[in-house]
């Protein structure tokens, strides 16, 4: 398994598991990021932090710490 983080530009991949626990959590979830959701790596900025991607449908971006969170397949 690799995180969110370590997917390439371009490149789809589907949630397995939501790492951390409570506030974090629960805010990647609010973010529509669910177990089984495909999510699409639309751009990295220069420095790695944020990350854009396309999930259901709308353009979110995401901070590298909590792209560590989400693990994909």
């Amino acid at each position: 398994m690799k995180t969110l983080r370590e997917v390439k530009i371009g490149e789809t991949a589907r949630v397995l598991k939501l790492q951390g626990e409570g506030a974090i959590r629960r805010r990647i979830m609010d973010m529509g990021i669910t177990k089984g959701v495909e999510i699409y790596v639309r751009k990295v900025a220069p420095l790695g932090d944020p990350v854009e991607i396309t999930v259901r449908g709308y353009e979110l971006s995401v901070r590298k710490a909590d792209a560590e969170m989400i693990l994909v397949q």
